[in-house]
């Protein structure tokens, strides 16, 4: 076994290789971009090394600078984690050449599966099962087009090299093909220096099942059951499952001998996954394979009780398989929730900022949280915007389902938009807990999934009030504390007058509403005063954040944040935003913004998609802003005309900046 390995990744993944890494003993390298040099992964490791700017292709892409980050530690191997280089021969190769143990594929096996296209081709020959499309190399727009025509639309036009959605298109009808092919070559190109596509039949209501396989030095072959990643918005995956619901063993059997004859046919050593479409009437085809540990592992772990980055660690330092399939078994059910910086009412948009507060759950042998920050840490605009991975664990899926539904409920997060909610309501929408699945799942529950906004509950403003009171008496108890005063009577703050009790009022707002609360002391609690009614509360119990609070003849268990003027009510699994209005402070409000339209984060412009002096109609698209590996297309808020472009293309923005000088009809 290895006595010290090299990290080359970031986030949540490596961190969670250091856990396992520390449990074997193994010492452990981190390197870092400039913007990760106080990231959570840097904090846990045994030593860690800046390896360049910010930017993904000058630090964390850049295989020279890992190598040498490996040769001046001393670091026998480097694991890849996910992304970035975990799926890169060259940098496979180079290792090898350097004396390195790359813990990963062969160099021959990344480079047989880097391209869809050979993929394909490869996996005819071993007689897995396809999609119909074309995997070939014509590339030119129109005979694609043509072949789109041939293959009978809907059609999907993927990326060749990558994965994660990007460069990936559903077309339904030919006149949105040549748009749909640009953006995805654009997209590609941008994300994994390839614009290469191909075009295959869009499968109608079809579930993603993938396959957990594990290959080792020795020649030996097995796959550790299924994956149900169905749940997916613009390709990407959202919740996952293990083992899929509604497999039968029938069924499993032969996924899974598919599976592991495609890693025969590569020469897998290591982890990998190979990922299907599945039919409603249990058909399947192969769509690809991965070479690489994926985000979604920790749900096969949940139900195998194996640790797979051990396993990684293992058959990389040339051990066999700690196990034959004859004995791997499913014990219970897993899911896995993403847990993203992004706000799914804005199109899913991605957030940045800093976390000025996150509270997963606690953690169990129910419950795991995987993540890469801690709170105070922030999201940057530089990388992919996930908080954490929250996995739950259960006797069968139902159980499973009712943890993730109170893991959700008990995750805070404050200071970035987030999908918590979101997830939330997908947990407990008809069709995921029917276990009625498919990559549409999103699309055809999006009344449920997202509902009109709803007003601020009267519950949630009554707690708010209460958190005030009792951050004002630990502000003043501070400054008592600092003056030796906590004993003198004229300090004492428990709103006692002569001829009655004291009230002090307190005006806060929500997104469309203010309200002002008279607070007066009543014994141990307190009387709060708002529209009109009265209702009687305290504090029993207060933890940072947790409270216990008694509403009338209710007691409730929640979490208020302050930060500055803004506090966030964290009541029956939701998140309620308000602040506190000074009404001595010059609001700033009512005064009138201008007519542009606003980087909605930091970017490059690739596209101009309208022109000066355009008349243009509401939701026309206008141009397109790459950020956070994605296309993100910024479209007219109403009728009127783009008067000028305040960007070029090719041009850095920063957010805010103004992109657009657009006039209303």
């Amino acid at each position: 076994m290895f006595h010290k390995i090299l990290i080359a990744n970031r986030g949540e993944i490596a961190c969670r290789i250091i856990d396992t890494a520390r449990r074997l003993g193994i010492a452990t390298v981190a390197v870092y971009s400039e913007a990760d040099a106080g990231a959570r992964h840097v904090r846990l490791a045994d030593e860690a090394g800046l390896i360049g700017p910010a930017a993904a292709r000058e630090s964390y892409l850049v295989a020279e600078k890992i190598l040498a980050a490996a040769a001046a530690t001393g670091a026998e191997a480097i694991h890849p984690g996910y992304g970035f280089l975990s799926e890169n021969a060259a940098f496979a190769r180079a290792c090898a050449e350097a004396g390195v143990v790359f813990i990963g594929q062969p160099a021959k096996a990344i480079e047989a599966m880097g391209s869809k296209s050979a993929a394909k081709a490869l996996m005819e020959a071993a007689g897995v099962p396809l999609t119909p499309g074309y995997h070939g190399d014509e590339q030119d727009p129109e005979f694609l087009a043509a072949q789109a025509g041939e293959i009978g639309y809907p059609v999907l036009i993927k990326a060749s090299a990558g994965g994660g959605g990007k460069g990936m298109r559903r077309v339904d009808e030919p006149g949105a093909f040549a748009e749909a092919l640009a953006s995805c070559q654009r997209e590609a190109a941008g994300a994994f220096g390839d614009d290469h596509v191909l075009v295959e039949k869009f499968v109608l209501k079809p579930r993603h099942i993938e396959v957990q396989v594990f290959g080792d030095s020795h020649g030996n072959v097995v796959h550790l059951f299924e994956r149900d990643c169905s749940v997916q918005r613009r390709h990407q995956k959202v919740l996952e499952e293990a083992p899929a619901p509604g497999m039968t063993a029938e069924r499993r059997a032969q996924m899974g001998q598919a599976a592991v004859d495609a890693a025969r046919a590569v020469g897998y050593v290591g982890s990998g996954t190979v990922e299907f479409i599945a039919n409603p009437d249990g058909g399947f085809y192969f769509m690809e394979m991965n070479t690489r540990l994926q985000v979604e592992h920790p749900v096969t772990e949940m139900i195998t009780g194996l640790d797979l980055v051990e396993w990684q660690l293992r058959v990389a330092s040339g051990e066999p398989l700690p196990l034959t399939q004859e004995e791997l078994g499913i014990n219970g059910h897993a899911l896995e929730a993403r847990i993203y910086a992004e706000d799914p009412d804005a199109g899913f948009l991605p957030s940045t900022g800093a976390l000025t507060h996150l509270s997963p759950p606690a953690a169990s042998a129910h419950v795991r949280v995987d993540t890469g920050v801690e709170q105070g840490d922030a999201i940057s605009p530089h990388y992919d915007p996930m908080i954490a991975k929250l996995i739950v664990w259960d006797r069968d899926r139902d159980g499973a389902l009712a943890r993730m539904r109170r893991a959700l409920a008990e995750f805070r997060v404050v200071g970035v938009a987030n999908n918590i909610a979101f997830l939330g309501r997908l947990v407990t929408s008809p069709a995921f807990a029917g276990a009625d699945l498919d990559t549409a799942l999103i699309e055809r529950e999006e009344g449920h999934l997202f509902p009109p906004p709803a007003a601020t509950p009267r519950d949630a403003w009554l707690i708010a009030a209460l958190a005030e009171v009792a951050q004002a008496g630990d502000d003043l108890a501070a400054r008592l504390d600092a003056g030796d005063e906590r004993h003198n009577p004229w300090c004492v703050r428990d709103d006692w007058r002569l001829n009655g009790r004291g009230r002090r009022l307190l005006t806060l707002r929500d997104a469309d509403d203010e309200k002002t609360l008279a607070i007066s002391a009543d014994g141990a609690a307190y009387r709060i005063e708002l529209d009109g009614e009265t209702t009687r509360g305290g504090i029993t119990r207060r933890r940072g954040a947790d409270l216990t609070v008694v509403l009338g003849e209710t007691t409730r268990h929640v979490a208020v944040a302050l930060a500055g003027n803004r506090r966030d009510v964290f009541l029956d699994g939701r998140a309620w935003t308000l602040h506190r209005v000074d009404k001595l402070e010059a609001s700033g409000e009512g005064e009138e913004g201008g007519a542009g339209l606003l980087a909605p984060m930091p970017g490059k412009v690739i596209a101009l998609i309208a022109a000066a002096g355009d008349e243009v109609k509401k939701g026309d698209k206008l141009l397109v802003l790459e950020a956070m590996k994605m296309e993100h297309t910024i479209c007219a808020p109403a009728d009127g005309t783009v008067k000028a472009f305040l960007c070029s293309e090719g041009e850095q923005v920063t957010e805010g900046v103004e992109l657009v000088d657009f006039e209303h009809a």
